[in-house]
């Protein structure tokens, strides 16, 4: 019978460990079920962009079953009503999951700490449909303001309280500001009408930074234009207004937005967990190796742990390098129980620091080892944190969410809302590229079809072609530039589709340096420098492996030159066709890149003929969609693509 592994929550240590479990228990009889109530994986970190609508809804999202294709994890969707300790079994509302081991990874909820009105009236930002929810509110909001005549109401409408200057409170008020003067523009309403306030009862905003931090983020929402409110605490929450408290000064008020990112405590099902030890704001108490308390078949991972680690003061905190590392200690010490291999790891975490963003366009970031950490500037800080997010990315959903994610915040973002600006965004029509794409295509196909004119498929030429080429630069270099040699010139306009006079006399070095001898790149004109067109400067990577498997291999014997002859040929065609009818325009792209570093390699390329390169690199991505037929070719093989097994076990598609 099969050892039964039950993960609750999919969250990013649910889905951490229960993907490390399958991993390494490969050659063991397991069977791994993780269970949410959500078909989803969300991003919690990044809700803050969704709700100030700076990435579109999707981009915090991804399919647990996309997550666990192709893998023996097998993923239930379901609300756990609690745990039956005596019968090892995870007790749901759809069905009832056996275990021998039990991961519990449920995440965290809002805590409101008993604030009147707070849970009813207050938005939060703990969920996708919570960030999904705030961020139509705040549309409507500004819809609503645009058209109300009463002064009093409209200033109600226009004012945002973000409670808690914490990690979620400061990028939740910094990714709203960033998106006011766009909704502003939109809806015809003056940026001075909009308050954005972030309140909180502590004396500075992310305590958990040093104070400089603090100071640098104060002053960015400041500069941003939202009004700080620090040492005041929240004493209700009403529909229409808040109310505050500074010392024992109580005063109101209006708005119709307060968005509540003060706190967290453990989600909901952790409280049916009974009989396991609760600690703090319901979180789970541990030994040293992530076992809940008196039981040993049960782990903790995430935001759920209550574990002091050796020579701390304070538990674990409530963060994703936390999740990540938990589920390392969990997915190991399992693996440990089952195979019996293995002594298990105490949990003695490593927290690396912290990144923050106010926007998408400022962060500061302060990480290090715990003997010494270093703070950041804005724009490495920015790149950290996505570089973070990418290595995230590849180790859950890899290529297929790392492309959607630098997509989403770099090549569509929006009002330029990115720390590179909107110099990455594409918002050129495609179509301006056909007439690009068609002409590229006949270029090739011509040169294609002049080389069958000319008995390439009929008799050796490549001996000829290559040492025309090389003694023309050879002669070049080897005078010093004084006297070039131009027998080869017809060979190299050919090889390159240059078509230019290139005859001379007399040639220039411009550029000649060797690099550790791997290659040797070399620029040269055919004429003295003062006479020179683009027609005359070439252009060649002289890479001696390249050389010897020439000489060897491909003039090794007539056939294989005439072989190679006949691909040369075929590929050109092909790639004309393909470029001119718009199929599979990726693939004839990237060949086209590739047979044009060929000839750079082999016989150099004329400066003219570069646009031939740079052009097949702008047609790489969806050129071939707008009047083309990979308008019609491209879903049916994406769709067939992403079926096969092993591709989506490596997430090796884009959707």
């Amino acid at each position: 019978m099969s050892h039964k592994i039950v993960v609750i929550g999919a969250g990013y240590a649910g889905v951490l460990a229960a993907k490390k479990l399958d991993r390494r228990l490969k050659k063991e009889d397991v069977d791994i079920t993780i269970i949410d109530r959500n078909s989803y994986h969300t991003m919690l970190t990044e809700l803050h962009e969704v709700a100030a609508n700076r990435v579109p809804e999707d981009h915090v999202r991804i399919s647990i079953k996309k997550i666990f294709a192709g893998r023996r994890v097998h993923v239930a969707l379901d609300d756990i009503q609690t745990v039956d300790y005596d019968n090892k079994t995870v007790v749901g509302t759809v069905t009832n999951y056996p275990y021998d081991h039990l991961v519990v990874a449920c995440g965290s909820k809002p805590t409101f700490f008993g604030t009147p009105g707070a849970e009813e009236n207050a938005y939060y930002l703990w969920s996708y449909d919570d960030a999904v929810w705030l961020k139509h509110h705040i549309v409507e909001v500004f819809k609503d303001a645009a058209s109300e005549k009463d002064p009093a109401l409209r200033k109600q409408l226009l004012t945002f309280y973000v409670v808690g200057a914490g990690f979620t409170g400061a990028e939740m008020v910094g990714e709203l500001a960033e998106w006011v003067p766009a909704l502003c523009a939109e809806h015809e309403i003056e940026r001075s009408d909009v308050r954005i306030v972030n309140v909180d009862m502590l004396d500075r905003v992310v305590p958990t930074f040093p104070e400089r931090l603090s100071v640098k983020v104060e002053r960015r929402l400041r500069k941003m234009g939202v009004e700080v409110k620090l040492k005041t605490g929240v004493a209700a929450v009403a529909a229409d207004h808040i109310e505050l408290k500074q010392g024992e000064t109580v005063f109101s008020d209006p708005t119709s937005t307060v968005i509540w990112t003060a706190g967290v405590e453990g989600a909901e099902v952790v409280s049916r967990l009974k009989d396991l030890k609760m600690m703090g704001r319901k979180r789970l108490q541990t030994d040293e190796y992530l076992r809940a308390e008196s039981r040993s078949d049960i782990y903790v991972a995430g935001d759920n742990i209550f574990h002091l680690p050796e020579n701390q003061s304070m538990p674990v905190p409530q963060m994703v390098e936390n999740a990540e590392q938990s589920a390392e200690v969990v997915a190991h010490n399992i693996v440990a129980d089952i195979t019996g291999k293995g002594m298990p790891k105490k949990y003695m975490p490593k927290f690396h620091g912290a990144m923050l963003s106010v926007g998408g366009r400022y962060g500061t970031a302060y990480i290090g080892t715990d003997k010494k950490k270093v703070a950041l500037p804005s724009f490495p800080a920015m790149f950290v944190k996505h570089f973070i997010n990418v290595v995230y990315f590849i180790q859950v959903a890899g290529w297929n969410k790392v492309i959607h994610y630098l997509k989403n915040e770099f090549f569509t973002i929006r009002h330029c809302r990115s720390f590179l600006g909107g110099h990455f965004s594409n918002r050129t029509p495609s179509f301006m590229l056909v007439a690009f794409r068609i002409w590229l295509g006949a270029v090739w196909a011509f040169e294609g079809a002049m080389k069958v004119a000319e008995g390439w498929l009929k008799e050796p030429k490549l001996e000829g072609f290559f040492g025309g080429a090389s003694a023309w630069f050879e002669g070049i270099l080897k005078a010093g530039g004084e006297a070039g040699v131009s027998e080869a010139v017809d060979a190299v306009s050919s090889a390159t589709a240059a078509g230019g006079e290139a005859g001379a006399s007399a040639g220039t070095i411009l550029f000649d340096f060797d690099f550790l001898g791997f290659v040797r790149a070399v620029f040269v004109s055919g004429k003295p420098l003062a006479e020179s067109t683009i027609a005359d400067l070439a252009f060649k990577m002289d890479i001696p492996l390249v050389n010897a498997m020439v000489s060897n291999v491909v003039l090794g014997s007539s056939g294989v030159t005439l072989a190679m002859q006949t691909m040369i040929v075929i590929a050109e065609i092909l790639i004309g066709l393909s470029m001119m009818s718009g199929l599979l325009t990726t693939f004839s792209s990237l060949a086209s890149i590739v047979l044009l570093f060929m000839f750079m390699s082999t016989t150099g390329l004329f400066l003219s003929s570069f646009w031939m390169l740079f052009g097949a690199v702008a047609l790489l991505f969806g050129a071939g969609k707008v009047f083309g037929l990979d308008y019609y070719v491209s879903p049916l093989l994406k769709r067939s693509w992403s079926r096969i097994g092993w591709v989506k076990r490596l997430y090796l598609y884009h959707d």
